[in-house]
């Protein structure tokens, strides 16, 4: 499937990630075998009927027939950017059959993934095309950051982003950072902070001017700039299959 895609009737693209990651938790479960041996298992059935339901209640709540499902790649294009992106999360142990599960869904549903990019991305791409019937399944707040229509589950948040919107939410993700991907931000400038500096009129000058009192460069600030950026369809080459790293307008 073209990640150019424009959907002519309502269909979900589904953040893969990470509702087949609470799936996976839910259906696992701990074994004391006794004299201080346990073990981990989980019920594969189990987990496949609670994404199967969770499916089926994203496309009820939303009256859509058609869902895509996303998952990130084995490599990420982020860190030829920068090397640390996301390394922390290496360390962290996947739910027991998650492998399997995703497997199973790639076969079941119709699925994308793409090598280089996050599932993130893969939304933010097929999302963002003027005039898709797309709706973006996520809780993710970084999808805020891309001008499409956005559920959010846990909230039951409906939201249609549009350009300004979306670009003063990345902006924000320029200053503020993410520790929790390996990418700081601007040191010292959290969310009010971040709503100050840019004021009424965000601009990539106003986020540059921060960085510089700071005593960092407008290419280390551009560096943060492409660890936040969740891509969208004017920042993906479909013939070369490969992201276009962001560039702020000169």
């Amino acid at each position: 499937m073209s990640l150019r895609k424009s959907f002519t009737t309502p269909t979900i693209l589904l953040d893969g990630d990470l509702y087949m990651y609470r799936a996976a938790v839910s259906a696992e479960y701990e074994v004391d075998w006794g004299d201080d041996i346990w073990s981990l298992s989980t019920d594969l059935r189990q987990a496949r009927d609670i994404f199967i339901n969770m499916v089926a209640g994203f496309k009820e709540e939303l009256l859509c027939d058609e869902v895509v499902v996303t998952f990130s790649g084995s490599s990420n294009f982020r860190r030829g950017v920068e090397e640390s992106y996301k390394a922390s999360r290496s360390k962290t142990r996947k739910p027991v059959g998650y492998r399997a599960l995703v497997d199973w869904a790639m076969e079941e549903y119709d699925s994308i993934c793409v090598d280089t990019l996050e599932a993130d991305d893969c939304m933010g791409i097929m999302g963002s095309i003027p005039g898709t019937k797309a709706i973006v399944v996520s809780d993710d707040k970084d999808m805020k950051s891309v001008p499409c229509k956005l559920f959010r589950p846990q909230s039951k948040e409906r939201l249609e982003i549009g350009i300004v919107d979306a670009d003063r939410f990345f902006l924000t993700q320029c200053l503020t950072g993410d520790t929790v991907d390996g990418y700081g931000g601007c040191p010292k400038v959290g969310p009010k902070t971040a709503a100050k500096i840019l004021g009424s009129r965000p601009s990539w000058q106003a986020v540059t001017a921060a960085y510089s009192k700071e005593g960092l460069s407008a290419d280390y600030a551009l560096t943060q700039a492409r660890l936040a950026r969740i891509l969208r369809c004017t920042d993906w080459d479909d013939r070369y299959e490969s992201p276009i790293l962001w560039e702020p307008d000169r």
